[in-house]
């Protein structure tokens, strides 16, 4: 079921410091000839309509891609819970008639094709309230669908009761989640070291990504 245009706004995490790469800003490390937020960029568009970016790095080559940028509302570089909170904020405001929010972090660039659709039709057969992507076993956290309804409960687990530990937090609800099982690259296989961004492009070289995968 292909998704409606007006229901999902997807959200590419890229707030963090990435201090295991020497505090670089990850959207421009360069994979293939391309900085890795066009490798998501090209994953998510389509089907998603409205893109965002959460970021906390005032950068003009970020600019240029168009699209609006996020800083976290809440002070500390607390962690992908702050951005997606920052990102359902931002809907709540400017895109009321969402529902959903779609999150990915920046430095996935092997995602599964009509990754979005995929996990939004689980969602919507499955009656759960969150849903996640999965791969061989282990669960994605960061990689999910969240209703905007959930935006205050959000803020105020972090802000009243300091949970920034994603799994955590999204334990008090139901969910779900889609496997994408795999015989070579995890297709959310991310890059948080400069050996990671090597492996990366070893995979390209190689033809070892066929960014499908297998749901279930």
């Amino acid at each position: 079921m292909p998704i409606e245009n007006n229901r999902i706004v997807s959200v590419i995490l890229n707030g963090g410091l990435s201090r295991r790469m020497d505090n670089k800003n990850k959207a421009f490390l360069q994979l293939a000839g391309k900085p890795l937020i066009e490798h998501v960029l090209n994953k998510l568009r389509p089907p998603s309509e409205t893109l965002i970016i959460n970021s906390n790095d005032q950068n003009k080559r970020l600019e240029a891609y168009g699209l609006p940028i996020v800083k976290d509302s809440l002070d500390g570089f607390l962690g992908p819970l702050a951005g997606i909170l920052s990102a359902m904020e931002w809907v709540s405001e400017y895109q009321p008639q969402c529902h959903l929010l779609a999150s990915i972090p920046i430095d996935t660039p092997f995602l599964p094709d009509n990754l979005i659709n995929k996990l939004h039709q689980r969602l919507l057969e499955s009656q759960a309230t969150l849903a996640f992507a999965a791969s061989n076993g282990r669960i994605h956290p960061v990689i999910g669908l969240w209703p905007i309804a959930l935006m205050d409960d959000l803020r105020s687990a972090i802000v009243n009761e300091g949970i920034l530990k994603v799994d955590l937090w999204t334990s008090r609800y139901k969910t779900t989640h889609l496997s994408f099982d795999y015989q070579t690259v995890d297709p959310f296989f991310n890059i948080n070291h400069d050996d990671d961004l090597l492996q990366a492009k070893q995979f390209l070289l190689r033809g070892e990504i066929n960014n499908q995968g297998n749901a279930r």
